[in-house]
């Protein structure tokens, strides 16, 4: 009981210091709710009580701590030299405020925290760094853009989420480096349009959602353990088939949809290098995903397996079903309500 009411309450407060962040007026507001949102988060990442999720918060933290620290030089540095007319001083003080909140959120090229994070925590967790963390930091970052920057992290999250990932066996961390480059889609929405990264954010969290909620209700960390543990019903396995497949961007699915606004908008401005650039290492994040649904699709085992429970009569099975058809199926209803509307 005191456990979940505990959960209930750093859970309300993690949420309230994202928000204070983006709807803050002075940079010190700013600061204060994303210390709000990391001291919150740190509890929830204990409450696992195993020694990998003691080690992750204890770096988790560390490295939040030191983008705060940035953050803050950043913003002293940018009021003493704000009544100077000296360019420099902006140009640095915003360098600074970029590469702090590339930090927090896990960014190229400041992303090396994140895969060992995520390999100690739990899928549950792993979920909420992945989406709910990144929100105020990228919120910020929209703010206040370096735009040389934002295109070298583009280029090397695009290299690192997908090479990253290629001789990984260990799901969370192939989760990691595909949240990597996803993020450098992300940062190229945001050069050209506020909204278009919030879509595209906003799609990842529901599919990211979907996906994890099934590998936190099978407790599945490995590639190996999904050859067995789908083999006894065909649907289980196209409801995490799928859904990988549209998080990699495969059309007709729905994560091809913001991916689609992002090349539009990248043709339209005349970068072709880096959309050709972006769509080749992207392919190699795809093929992450199809080594899974590979696994869990085509292989088969006569053997039993007694300790998984049938998932179609749990009560969340349900839930986790509509949301599974909407990101299979939701580009294809985008289109139907646009033509009928």
């Amino acid at each position: 009981m005191f456990k979940n009411s505990y959960k209930f309450l750093f859970f309300n407060s993690m949420i309230i210091g994202s928000l204070i962040s983006i709807s803050a007026s002075s940079w010190f507001s700013v600061w204060m709710g994303l210390e709000i949102n990391l001291l919150s988060l740190i509890p929830l990442i204990m409450m696992s009580k195993n020694l990998f999720s003691s080690e992750s918060s204890l770096k988790y933290f560390l490295i939040q701590a030191i983008a705060s620290a940035v953050l803050l030089f950043s913003i002293i540095i940018f009021f003493l030299f704000m009544n100077l007319k000296y360019e420099n001083n902006f140009i640095y003080s915003s360098l600074l405020i970029n590469s702090s909140m590339m930090l927090k959120c896990g960014a190229a090229p400041f992303h090396f925290w994140l895969p060992s994070v995520m390999e100690g925590l739990t899928w549950m967790n792993n979920f909420l760094l992945m989406t709910w963390q990144k929100i105020a930091p990228l919120m910020i970052l929209s703010y206040m853009m370096n735009f040389k920057l934002l295109i070298f992290s583009i280029f090397m999250a695009m290299i690192f989420g997908s090479l990253g990932g290629l001789n990984q066996t260990s799901l969370r961390k192939l989760m990691a480096f595909s949240s990597i480059n996803h993020l450098g889609w992300m940062l190229a929405g945001m050069i050209f349009n506020q909204t278009l990264w919030l879509i595209y954010f906003f799609i990842y969290f529901f599919l990211n959602m979907s996906i994890t909620f099934m590998l936190n209700n099978f407790k599945i960390f490995n590639i190996n353990q999904t050859f067995t543990i789908f083999k006894s019903n065909k649907f289980l396995k196209l409801m995490l088939f799928l859904p990988l497949l549209s998080l990699g961007g495969l059309p007709p699915f729905l994560g091809f949809f913001p991916k689609w606004l992002i090349i539009e908008m990248l043709i339209k401005n005349n970068l072709y290098f880096l959309l050709n650039f972006m769509l080749f290492l992207t392919l190699i994040t795809l093929y992450f995903y199809l080594r899974i649904s590979y696994s869990t699709l085509l292989f088969n085992f006569s053997e039993m397996n007694w300790n998984y429970k049938l998932f179609i009569f749990k009560k969340n099975f349900l839930i986790l079903s509509v949301i599974n058809f909407i990101s299979i199926f939701g580009l294809i209803l985008i289109f139907l309500m646009y033509y009928l509307i």
